[in-house]
């Protein structure tokens, strides 16, 4: 009887499939983009997917924990997924040179991410933000570092493209118009030449060595 009880909670409606926890994030998620974590709600994305809460408890113990799925589901698909696809290109400033093109092209309709952003409002979500942020960054000063930049420069100049990357999907979110196609790419290749494939790392060592005190900071 149990089993059967558990079983009719589990499934909507004969010939739909059961949900599966990712369901429910990607539900909690486009709550988030519509409207930041407080908008996260089991009844509306029980609602939105044609279901009742009895599902929801199948998979989850509380909100809490349907925010960390969603939270989860957004680190992976923005973070890991994009880093594992940048890994499969030849070198380190073809994989800045595309993360950057997605960053302009694609960012800004990432409603999600601008809304993480710009209020996490949740302490699982400034978790997520900051990890996110740290493993961004990393990444970018890792390849910085393969194109012979210092430790300490590619890391100055990693955080300045993060700052970038937040401060442009901002624009983007309050002054779409400022951010025409043409802008994009001339930004686009501004911020590639200045921060990435600027003077040459090894000039600006024989630079460092004739002024100490120009030394990158935390070097």
């Amino acid at each position: 009887m149990e089993a059967t009880i558990r079983y009719r909670t589990f499934v909507r409606k004969a010939g739909q499939r059961p949900l599966t926890p990712d369901d429910w994030a990607r539900a909690a998620l486009a709550a988030i983009a519509r409207g930041g974590v407080a908008a996260v709600a089991v009844e509306s994305a029980a609602a939105e997917l044609g279901a009742t809460k009895g599902s929801f408890y199948w998979h989850f113990t509380g909100r809490d924990a349907l925010i960390q799925a969603a939270l989860d589901r957004w680190e992976q698909r923005r973070t890991e997924a994009v880093i594992d696809e940048l890994e499969q290109l030849p070198d380190p400033a073809a994989r800045l040179r595309k993360l950057l093109e997605a960053v302009f092209e694609q960012g800004p309709a990432d409603r999600a991410e601008i809304a993480l952003l710009a209020n996490p409002g949740h302490p699982a979500a400034v978790a997520a933000v900051r990890r996110a942020a740290e493993r961004r960054i990393t990444y970018i000063a890792e390849q910085l570092g393969k194109l012979g930049w210092g430790p300490g420069e590619a890391l100055d100049r990693a955080v300045l493209l993060y700052y970038i990357y937040v401060g442009y999907l901002q624009m983007a979110h309050v002054a779409p118009d400022v951010l025409t196609g043409g802008a994009r790419q001339r930004y686009l290749n501004l911020v590639f030449d200045t921060l990435i494939a600027g003077k040459a790392p090894a000039k600006a060592a024989r630079m460092r060595a004739r002024d100490p005190s120009s030394g990158p900071r935390g070097s």
